[in-house]
């Protein structure tokens, strides 16, 4: 299975490549467990979440009530990321 790497600078010296895996609505909203995304360098979660809605538009629906985590660990929109870093897109999950 091809990963798709979603471009929104072609400048490769100033860029990072991260892996973003999408849980729960979000994996259903996509229809992707997860995905490389290639970011200038300095972007924030926040950046990368802005260009996860430009690729699936649909992720609208879940945008303001997901938690992020990045490496493993929950953080803020503002949070700079790193090459290789991974960035997981968690919706509020409900069950009973």
């Amino acid at each position: 299975m091809d990963k798709e790497v979603t471009k929104i600078e072609s400048d490769d010296t100033s860029s990072v490549e991260i892996k973003v895996l999408l849980f729960a609505r979000a994996r259903e909203l996509t229809g992707v467990p997860d995905l490389t995304l290639k970011m200038p360098s300095g972007s924030t979660t926040q950046k990368c979440m802005d260009e996860l809605v430009l690729k699936f538009p649909s992720l609208e629906e879940v945008r303001g009530c997901v938690v992020l985590a990045l490496n493993e660990e929950y953080t803020t929109d503002s949070a700079i990321v790193q090459h290789r870093d991974e960035l997981a897109i968690i919706p509020p999950i409900s069950g009973g």
